[in-house]
């Protein structure tokens, strides 16, 4: 069987060296995302040609050691020992240069074939640093290219250099000592391994550097092993008698020597004048974006301005949409009855079809701009710093630190969200913020905002939406603290979380973390929506004879058993009944429900008429009630499915719905009525 690529390459580095912008400028849109198998980390892979060859390119999780303490480093790891890519590149912020050869020495201990691309040295440049990379490249015994990710520069220099380092079978010239000490405790371990193992000399000598730094996936590997008890009382007796002469703990030993032998390198590779540079006005920020007291408020500043522009820019986008699908309904009447058509067959395509697909595909320019905006905040650099800030936070009402990132990655999609616990250090914090997650208002509510805003708040949608955003928010810190009493009263640590210099990201990158979400949704409804608009349509036509979309039909029979739950919140309809039902489906089937029940007869201006209908059935406050449930109430079906996957049981998987539905009903009956008690209808 032909191999598929002829090259595979292992991109890898710290976070926020600007991988990601290279993997995009290198492969475009020909990307798969998925997960590592038997892991929640995210695997991104993608192909490219450059001189008739292909070539695979697979985007390593950005971690700052090759030592498996998380999940991130074991994967990196592992896949340079397990799956041998012919090369490996390492992109280093040239801003952070030292710490960046942390992990390119111990790439080069592994005997990776190993390319380093030098990115962002233009900004270094700015800063008074100066680089001689050719001496670099000569003291590795490695290529070094420099590059620039975000604009293109240099990059068939550096595919040029891959392809002859894919046919090369040469490793670094570099053999880093430790020390006479800690060299003879390692000659130990490799002798012992050497006659229980057939593996070549680079893998013992890695195995033995990893054992001695406490390395989870060394260990787990050699667990099973008949000399395993024999191994571990020698590596404890080796990792003993160096904290013993060297008077600290053995990962700060050998941490020390590596950072002594890069320290060595950077000055004789290194310059740095003393020049004025950048950072003052990028310091004179951070005094306000990481303020104790001003930094929270500039945020929600941030997020409010964020929808502000969202609907101002997505507005006129959405009337084209419209206007298309009103075009489309029209024409495609008139072609149906032309044909001779029956009713039945019109009403599928018309209203069960298009009403259904099409009422949700109109909110493409908002989901599309709203995280284009987010995008540029992440990849600005201003997103790590809202995390620092929310730690602090956090920490101190009790939650801890570390599930700020799963929460922020709730507002994209809940499902990653909840799968980032994993970086979590218990059981029970990976629960507590599970819990609460799925109170992040997730891109699938959105369209079901938009729509309600457009009928009844049209000059306030930025502020309606920011308010349930932050509701969402409001309802988890508190959930977050009830649960901590339950599951846990130890007061978590904070984290430790890097903040990378401000940087002007790259449109084409920005353009693509937009298009994948404006795809996801697509394809959602290609497929979930459109199944649905059909079975709902189906519900709502039968049984034969009925008038469409009336209580008569089974759709309206479904409506009104569930509708008495619902009349104290204000949508005592039995249209809004069944939309909630199918939306545990998919949030977005809300939009689709309305649009293929309410059944709207003029295809000219339907989201108007849209509107209208709904006018006829909700009032404001009783509108801002019903978001407010559909912001809180039982996640979609894939929700549930990865807490039962995560938590391994289904007891949590039904608390989650049954809770999350009960505080969703609690918080709109106080809304509605606390409203109505106010006046307010």
């Amino acid at each position: 069987m032909p191999k598929k690529y002829d090259i595979t390459i292992g991109l890898t580095g710290n976070p926020n060296v600007g991988k990601s912008t290279l993997f995009n400028t290198l492969t475009g849109s020909k990307q798969h995302v998925g997960n590592w198998p038997g892991k929640t980390v995210e695997k991104k892979t993608g192909n490219f040609k450059f001189h008739d060859n292909t070539i695979q390119i697979v985007d390593l999780p950005g971690a700052y050691s090759l030592t498996a303490y998380t999940e991130e480093e074991t994967v990196t790891s592992d896949f340079i020992l397990q799956e041998k890519p012919n090369v490996v590149v390492q992109v280093i912020d040239a801003q952070n240069f030292t710490r960046n050869l942390f992990v390119t020495v111990q790439l080069i201990e592994l005997s990776a074939p190993l390319i380093l691309a030098i990115n962002m040295a233009d900004l270094a440049r700015s800063e008074g640093f100066s680089f001689d990379l050719k001496e670099l490249s000569k003291l590795l015994g490695l290529p070094v290219i420099e590059i620039n990710a975000k604009t293109g520069d240099n990059i068939n220099k550096l595919n040029e250099a891959v392809i002859k380092k894919s046919f090369s079978k040469k490793s670094s010239i570099i053999k880093l000592t430790y020390g006479t000490e800690i060299d003879d405790e390692l000659t130990k371990l490799n002798t012992f391994i050497s006659k229980k193992e057939k593996i070549s000399k680079q893998e013992i000598h890695w195995l033995s550097l990893k054992l001695l730094e406490g390395d989870y996936r060394a260990d787990q590997e050699l667990n099973k092993k008949p000399y395993y008890l024999e191994l571990k009382k020698t590596v404890q007796k080796s990792i003993e008698h160096l904290e013993l002469i060297f008077g600290k703990d053995i990962n700060s030993i050998l941490t020390s020597t590596r950072y002594g032998f890069i320290n060595g390198l950077c000055k004789t590779v290194v310059k740095k004048e003393n020049i004025k540079n950048n950072r003052i006005l990028s310091n004179s920020f951070d005094n306000i974006a990481m303020h104790k007291i001003w930094g929270i408020p500039l945020f929600l500043f941030t997020t409010w301005l964020l929808f502000q522009i969202t609907f101002k820019v997505s507005k006129p986008l959405m009337g084209l949409i419209e206007t298309f699908f009103s075009w489309l309904g029209e024409h495609l009447t008139q072609i149906l009855t032309s044909w001779g058509a029956s009713n039945w067959t019109i009403s599928l395509f018309t209203e069960g079809i298009i009403g259904g697909v099409g009422g949700v595909l109109i909110f493409i320019p908002i989901i599309g701009i709203l995280f284009l905006l987010i995008a540029l905040l992440e990849d600005s650099g201003y997103m790590a710093r809202v995390a620092y800030i929310m730690d602090k936070f956090m920490h101190k009402i009790g939650l801890h630190g570390k599930a700020f990132i799963p929460l922020i990655l709730g507002f994209g999609c809940n499902v990653p969200g909840i799968m980032a616990t994993r970086t979590l250090e218990t059981k029970k914090d990976r629960l507590l913020t599970m819990l609460i997650n799925p109170f992040m208002s997730c891109g699938a509510r959105l369209p079901v905002y938009a729509l309600f805003t457009g009928a009844f708040f049209s000059a306030y949608q930025g502020w309606i939406i920011f308010s349930l955003y932050l509701l969402g928010i409001i309802v988890a810190i508190i959930m977050g603290l009830i649960f901590k009493k339950f599951l846990s009263q130890k007061l978590s640590s904070p984290f430790v979380i890097e903040l990378p210099p401000y940087r002007l990201p790259s449109i084409k990158g920005l353009l693509i973390h937009a298009w994948e979400r404006i795809w996801l949704f697509i394809k959602k409804a290609g497929t979930i929506i459109l199944v649905f608009s059909v079975i709902i349509w189906a519900l709502a036509s039968l049984p034969m004879g009925v008038e469409y979309g009336s209580e008569t039909s089974w759709a309206g029979s479904l409506g009104k058993v569930v509708t008495p739950v619902f009349k104290p919140l204000g949508f005592g309809n039995w249209q809004s009944s069944v939309a909630l039902i199918f939306g545990f489906v998919a949030k977005e089937v809300v939009v689709g429900t309305f649009g293929t029940l309410y059944g709207i007869e003029d295809a000219e201006n339907n989201i108007t008429s849209l509107h209208h209908a709904l006018q006829q059935d909700f009032t404001p406050l009783s509108s801002y009630a019903f978001m407010v449930f559909v912001l809180l109430y039982v996640p979609c079906m894939a929700v549930l499915a990865v807490i039962k996957r995560e938590t391994n049981s289904w007891k949590w998987m039904f608390f989650v719905a049954i809770y999350t539905t009960t505080i969703a009903w609690l918080v709109s009956f106080i809304i509605y009525q606390g409203g109505r008690l106010l006046g307010l209808e």
